[in-house]
């Protein structure tokens, strides 16, 4: 069988990942000469323990899995199963992660409270006033800026699998056909598209009424740390933001403590993931009202460096990266992802939203799965 995939992010690269590992072959089209959008621009976390009880969960463990025994083979992912830790600061929050261990799933996540000295024993940084943490062994990180790289080197090595950059595909051709703008048709067994933020031309002519929209966000990244991040860290304003956490002791917290204005403006939470040269990537905001601006809001970085600061109880080192990122979004939130035959032979997969780093291995796996590669 020979699959044509369109778009070189984690979706598209997992695609190809699972075609290739099951023996076809794989011509990879990129309109950019590498991946540039959300795929490069989020934190690598492969994150577990937020996500919807379900076939969101599901998916995201099963995906957790992937990522670790797509490893062995492609050790340039950077894969590190560090686990996170949701760091509370008051009774209210407290009470939202006792919540979570009552969760039928919890054993599932891996959950466990932790007090302040078990917190500080497991990640030593942690130094801020803090009454504790939700702890989630499950949760893992990979280097986003190279995974897809990696993944690439080591299709190549197969012998079955092509990559195309700098080619933007304009049309479908009869049935499981691409036209590219340098006017090269490919065909194959299969096309399918992952393209991503980008939701016009091509996209909207396959898939007109497509219920998905785009989602903006800004992150940062600094100097290195100077000492080891052992574990992710979140604040407690992920309890706001995951829907694992939804429940009494949530709508408690909500009414007991309101975030700062900034925060809410922008539908904040921290999350800071450690990278490989020692740097933090922090962020992030959530903006769904197009269009959107084109340069980045400074009051937001202000709030995430001072929440930082009081969890790490040091000043950040240096701001090296500011960058704003657009994602794919399912307009219902409890899909975890868009999967649609726009054509005899063509797939569009698109609208992972923020879990798409998370769970592309899954999602595509089942893709391959249904198609019967």
């Amino acid at each position: 069988m020979r699959v044509i995939v369109v778009g070189a992010g984690v979706l598209g690269t997992m695609h190809a990942w699972h075609a290739v590992q099951r023996g076809h072959e794989v011509v990879h089209i990129e309109r950019e000469a590498e991946a540039r959008g959300a795929s490069v621009r989020n934190f690598g976390l492969v994150w577990v323990g937020g996500r919807a009880g379900g076939e969101e969960l599901d998916t995201a463990l099963r995906a957790r899995q992937l990522w670790e025994e797509i490893a062995d083979s492609v050790p340039g992912l950077g894969f590190r199963a560090n686990g996170s830790l949701t760091v509370v600061t008051n009774e209210a929050e407290l009470t939202v992660a006792r919540a979570a261990l009552a969760r039928p799933d919890a054993a599932a996540r891996g959950f466990a409270l932790l007090g302040p000295e078990e917190t500080r024993e497991l990640n030593p940084a942690l130094r801020g006033e803090i009454r504790g943490a939700l702890w989630c062994p499950r949760d893992a990180a990979v280097e986003p800026r190279t995974a897809q790289r990696a993944l690439k080197d080591a299709l190549l090595a197969s012998g079955r699998y092509t990559f195309l950059g700098g080619r933007e595909v304009r049309e479908t051709i009869g049935e499981h056909a691409v036209r590219d703008d340098h006017g090269v048709t490919h065909t194959g067994d299969a096309v399918v598209l992952c393209t991503g933020a980008w939701l016009g031309g091509l996209v909207r002519e396959l898939a007109p009424d497509l219920p998905v929209r785009r989602v903006r966000l800004q992150m940062m990244q600094t100097a290195p740390l100077g000492e080891r991040l052992t574990t992710s860290v979140a604040d407690a304003d992920s309890f706001r933001y995951y829907p694992a956490y939804d429940g009494p002791a949530l709508d408690a917290l909500a009414a007991a403590q309101s975030q700062p204005p900034v925060a809410a403006e922008h539908r904040m939470q921290l999350l800071t993931v450690q990278r490989a040269d020692g740097g933090l990537t922090i962020g992030d905001t959530h903006e769904y009202a197009a269009p959107f601006a084109f340069d980045v809001d400074e009051d937001p970085y202000e709030h995430l460096t001072t929440v930082t600061e009081t969890l790490l109880g040091r000043p950040l080192p240096k701001i090296r990266r500011r960058w704003a990122g657009v994602y794919a979004q399912c307009v219902d939130t409890t899909r975890v992802v868009h999967r649609q035959r726009v054509r005899e032979g063509v797939w569009l997969v698109t609208g992972p939203g923020g879990r798409g780093m998370t769970c592309a291995p899954a999602i595509a796996e089942t893709t391959a799965n249904e198609l019967g590669w």
